[in-house]
């Protein structure tokens, strides 16, 4: 059982939980993950194609040897339908994990585990029948999603936030997951601190840096990312909450986001992007920064939201 304590840097009011080193992101565990999501096994992850649904188990087994509990029920899963052109009923699923801290706001952690599988609900944009197996987009985001609730059951602080991951279904096909889960959520979300998500964090340009989205979103996030720094990784923000990924359906129901992604490349949606071209060293760094400013972030108990002008 986790210990509860708070510890406070007087000069930054920084929430910081003890940091045991089972707990730190680990660059195997990544690349292990990628690799099972984004084998030919699973044949790209394809909304209502058998390798997206093993996906949704794969997520939902690492939930349960985490000891998150579930939010629907007994169940991991928020089963949907959504229509898409002249495809009816297309089924899907969202993957929903619970760290219950007791306490009286959420934090979401979230990335999308679905790609565009063998094409077939794509009506010819991409090639019929080839696997795309999605390494970058978006086994990177999951292997960030599964590492960072691994930190925060397994840490030794108790967080003064609970948190609540989410493996969406159907992004690709116009961010079906997260629409469905603001329209039927299964906690407040005017209880929730912030949205945090990970769309494309694996192929890290030392040149470019990792771009996080949403800076506009909350007043205090300038006082957040106030003097970070990580190792290894340079960053960039962008003010927009609005976007072409699941913190957008967040954002525009009122809850502050930050959304982080490394770039495109010239495998973006293509049968090339495979796994040996992850960069998880890069990533781990990565998912380290996120805690810092997920940590940070816990010192303020309210985040104010902003919305989009115009």
């Amino acid at each position: 059982m986790k210990k509860s304590w708070l510890l406070f840097m007087c000069a930054a009011g920084i929430y910081t939980g003890a940091l045991a080193q089972d707990t730190i992101p680990d660059a195997a565990r990544i690349q292990g993950i990628v690799n099972y999501l984004a084998s030919d096994k699973l044949k790209g992850r394809g909304t209502a194609e058998k390798g997206g649904m093993k996906a949704s188990r794969y997520v939902a087994k690492q939930f349960k040897k985490l000891g998150l509990q579930t939010v629907n029920g007994s169940s991991y899963f928020q089963d949907f339908t959504f229509d898409k052109k002249a495809h009816k009923d297309i089924p899907s699923r969202n993957v929903i994990g619970f760290l219950d801290n007791g306490a009286a706001r959420t934090i979401i952690i979230g990335a999308h585990y679905d790609h565009l599988g063998t094409a077939a609900l794509f009506d010819g944009k991409y090639p019929i029948g080839a696997i795309h197996n999605g390494a970058d987009d978006n086994a990177s985001g999951v292997a960030g999603l599964l590492e960072l609730a691994r930190h925060y059951v397994k840490n030794k602080g108790k967080e003064p936030f609970n948190f609540l991951f989410i493996a969406f279904g159907g992004e690709e096909l116009g961010l079906q997951g997260s629409k469905h889960y603001t329209a039927h959520p299964l906690m407040p979300l005017d209880k929730t601190h912030f949205m945090l998500n990970m769309d494309m964090i694996g192929r890290y340009n030392p040149e470019r840096g990792i771009g996080i989205g949403g800076y506009g979103s909350a007043e205090e996030w300038p006082a957040v990312f106030k003097d970070v720094q990580q190792p290894g990784i340079k960053f960039f923000t962008d003010a927009a909450g609005k976007g072409a990924s699941d913190h957008h359906n967040f954002y525009v129901n009122g809850v502050p986001v930050m959304f982080f992604h490394t770039g495109g490349h010239d495998d973006y949606h293509k049968p090339t992007d495979d796994a040996p071209k992850l960069q998880a060293a890069s990533e781990a760094s990565i998912l380290q920064l996120e805690i810092q400013l997920i940590d940070r972030a816990m010192a303020f108990p309210v985040l104010h939201y902003v919305g989009e002008k115009g």
